[in-house]
């Protein structure tokens, strides 16, 4: 009989410890998706933190900024996958100016679906820039660059090369302002201990 009480009452007590477990969390921690739990493991403790402070729901758009690029980099840097970009970028200028719109589209294409690279957005951005804050913009930024990309592949689809090649300029403007609010400026570095002359 005591046995039979027994196992019921361990069953209880492991529900209950559980359920206060399960309630003891703080409120504010947010779910890590699983790619971006992956990614944090190469992340330096520094970063780590500030990506654990996001917002659950800046959390779950750069995941699916993430998932709207199906190739993703073993080895390659931000730096390259912004190599890549810019080459599919001048290959749709070239497409353009030879009224080739077949390369065009693709081009575009491949620019809109560009590689994530190793580690993942994140890891190339200053730490001062990682917070809800800043990385806030990256949807609307995402949407100029990728979405004109898309616009001007469905443009070069139809045959409209003079629409394709309207969207060359947000594309450029979004892929400046990207830059001017994550990078800084090119040549300038925080560590040297004279500026560079001009």
């Amino acid at each position: 009989m005591n046995k039979i009480l027994f196992t019921p009452l361990i069953l209880a007590a492991s529900l209950v410890s559980t359920g206060l477990a399960a309630a003891e969390k703080p409120k504010n921690a947010a779910p890590v998706p699983a790619e971006m739990q992956q990614m944090m493991k190469t992340y330096s403790p520094a970063l780590r933190q500030k990506v654990m402070a996001l917002s659950p729901e800046l959390k779950v758009t750069i995941q699916q900024l993430h998932a709207q690029h199906m190739r993703r980099a073993k080895e390659t840097t931000l730096r390259q996958v912004m190599h890549e970009i810019t080459a599919d970028y001048q290959a749709i200028a070239v497409a353009l100016a030879t009224d080739n719109a077949e390369l065009a589209s693709e081009a575009a294409r491949r620019l809109a679906n560009h590689r994530i690279p190793k580690g993942g957005l994140l890891a190339y951005f200053p730490l001062d820039k990682v917070n809800d804050n800043d990385l806030g913009v990256l949807p609307a930024m995402n949407e100029i660059v990728e979405g004109s990309a898309l616009k001007l592949a469905d443009a070069a689809d139809a045959g409209d090369l003079p629409k394709a090649a309207s969207y060359m300029s947000d594309i450029m403007t979004g892929c400046v302002a990207c830059h001017q609010k994550f990078r800084g400026t090119p040549g300038i570095s925080a560590n040297l201990m004279t500026p560079l002359s001009k």
